[in-house]
């Protein structure tokens, strides 16, 4: 007995609004065989009373394969995560991890002192601190009494 799949026009109809919808997205079309051309990597951005803090999860990716930039107010993170090609003999089932070039940009508040911000990498984490102004900071402000 042979079995025959026949897609329903309504099914093929959606694929192809799918297929339309993502048409240029980053990833559109090669997921299947594992070659992305860009990547996002996971990103927090936490204020406390110091200013903010950028994290970004860049495992596998050298500290010196990132550029960060500040320019008009624009912090800019770059850099790309190259694909290990392993050579063995052994057949490939399933390829998930993302590859490729990369970029994040952030607009800066006015408060953030650009002149200051400093990064470090730690355990495939890029954390970037931007402080906070001398003159955005909040101070006491002392009561003369005459």
């Amino acid at each position: 007995m042979t079995l025959i799949l026949r897609r329903q026009p309504e099914l093929r109809r959606l694929n192809e609004m799918f297929d339309a919808a993502f048409q240029g997205f980053p990833f559109a079309g090669d997921l299947a065989n594992g070659s992305a051309t860009a990547w996002f990597p996971a990103t927090d951005v936490v204020e406390d009373a110091d200013g903010l803090r950028i994290s970004l999860e860049l495992p596998g990716v050298k500290p010196e394969a990132v550029e960060v930039t500040v320019e008009n107010r624009t912090l800019t993170i770059k850099g790309e995560k190259e694909q290990v090609k392993e050579e063995n003999s052994q057949r490939l089932h399933r390829y998930e991890r993302s590859y490729g070039k990369f970029e994040r940009s952030f607009q800066l508040p006015a408060t953030v002192d650009a002149e200051k911000i400093q990064a470090h990498a730690e355990h495939g984490v890029l954390t970037l601190t931007l402080p906070r102004a001398e003159a955005a900071k909040a101070r006491k402000i002392e009561i003369a009494a005459r």
